[in-house]
């Protein structure tokens, strides 16, 4: 067997702990203490053979299995003495160590990505952990609530190692298991055909971005997450909104690529998107939604009637900026937002006459759409929607001209662009009355 497949079983072996949680009770801990003192213990010997990275025998020490055994812990801890349920840290440890397992078998044995390998054994590990411990504990677990937990932690896990932690199972451990203890405390995919509909949807829109080359893979898990956690929480009539910037934003990356990219203004890949530009863009949209599922759910106080105009503020921001940039790009005469001088194509914060109009209409777009779609939003709200839109567009191209490259990436740009959206149209939706603290004002 290869060595890293080896490791890999090794640490899921160790995983598979977790599941004696519901039995130890409060001592449920204890296994991952004496796996994190037995790691400083071993320096040598078969079980450091076994055990041993790299780094871990130029330094003499089990630091990989030292901080996964310590993370399992803290998690656990959460567990034992606070409100984090046994089944999401069984099945967030499970989850973590058989997908390791399955990135290095499919990286060993074959040429699909490990990412995908990671994501299959993930679920898989998830399921058994929270299977597992509920049934050790003598709970029930709905099919549609287990099937949403070990979907969604395996496409975080899988983004997070990918993207940020390939070789660091701490952070991706904290990450899945915080992400499935507001899942659980929501009380999210109750009904299983409602889940399984909305995967179903969104792997075809995964399927379909990847073969138009609109998305790389991290883009594409990346979206297919954020739209099944909207669909879930929020509904179908929100996932539209979202649709129709993964849609619209893609589409336009391909408008005029050739000249962009002697430009040298075009999105990499052939125009694909990552995982990090579909998250910068698409985060504070999908937090307003988790934001009404946890006032939904009493965790919460805050009006609802507010979370819609932050919602379609942020998709505003994303699809007119988007359009902006990728429709502007395309053409001469850029001057910069901040000066109005005249700059080459390309510069950050320069936009052109041409990418403000077709960004204004993808605010407007997006504005009409909040319309159709929330009763909460009248024909003025859509108004205050593509102004909050076209707020988040001026502040992107201002933090574009004085702070990205110095301050920001491009990222964080984005972020904070879709975040001054969000609170943009739901501050003037207060301004103007549309929502009070008790809902939508008469």
């Amino acid at each position: 067997m290869n060595p890293t497949v080896r490791r890999a079983g090794a640490f899921g072996a160790v995983g598979a702990l977790a599941l004696a949680a519901p039995l130890l009770g409060r001592a449920a801990i204890l296994p991952f203490v004496l796996v994190a003192a037995g790691a400083l213990a071993i320096t040598h010997g078969p079980l450091f053979e076994l055990f041993a990275r790299p780094a871990d025998r130029e330094a003499g020490r089990l630091r990989g299995l030292f901080d996964f055994a310590l993370a399992a812990t803290v998690l656990g801890g959460l567990s034992v003495f606070g409100d984090l349920p046994v089944t999401v840290f069984a099945g967030s440890v499970l989850l973590v160590a058989i997908g390791n397992l399955g990135a290095e078998v499919v990286s060993v044995r074959s040429s699909v990505a490990p990412t995908l390998g990671f994501l299959a054994a993930g679920a898989a590990g998830a399921a058994v952990g929270i299977a597992g411990a509920a049934l050790l504990a003598g709970d029930q677990i709905a099919a549609g609530s287990l099937l949403l937990l070990c979907l969604t932690g395996a496409l975080v896990g899988a983004l997070v190692r990918s993207m940020l932690f390939p070789r660091d199972e701490p952070p991706v451990l904290f990450t899945v298991g915080l992400v499935l203890w507001f899942l659980a405390a929501v009380d999210a995919g109750a009904d299983p055909t409602a889940v399984a509909v909305a995967v179903a949807v969104m792997v075809v829109f995964g399927v379909l971005s990847y073969a138009l080359d609109t998305a790389s893979l991290e883009g594409v898990l990346a979206g297919v997450l954020l739209g099944l956690v909207t669909i879930v929480l929020a509904g179908y009539e929100w996932f539209a909104l979202l649709l129709t910037f993964f849609g619209v934003g893609g589409l336009a990356t391909k408008f005029r690529y050739e000249t962009k990219l002697e430009r040298g203004v075009a999105e990499e890949n052939g125009g694909n998107r990552g995982g990090v530009n579909v998250l910068a863009n698409s985060l504070v949209a999908v937090g307003a939604v988790c934001g009404l599922a946890a006032i939904e759910a009493g965790l919460v106080e805050s009006p609802t009637a507010l979370v819609p105009f932050a919602f379609a503020g942020a998709v505003a921001t994303a699809l007119g900026d988007t359009l902006s940039s990728e429709i502007g790009g395309a053409f001469d005469g850029t001057r910069l937002i901040t000066s109005f001088e005249k700059v080459p194509p390309g510069t950050d914060g320069a936009v052109t006459w041409q990418g403000t109009l077709a960004g204004a209409l993808g605010t407007a777009t997006i504005g009409v759409l909040a319309f159709v779609a929330f009763p909460d939003v009248a024909m003025l709200g859509a108004v205050v929607v593509a102004i909050g839109g076209a707020t988040g567009m001026t502040v992107d191209s201002v933090l574009g001209a004085t702070a990205e490259g110095r301050l920001l990436g491009n990222a964080g740009v984005n972020f904070a662009a879709t975040l001054a959206g969000a609170l943009a149209a739901a501050g003037i939706a207060v301004a103007l009355g549309l929502v009070t603290v008790t809902g939508l004002a008469l």
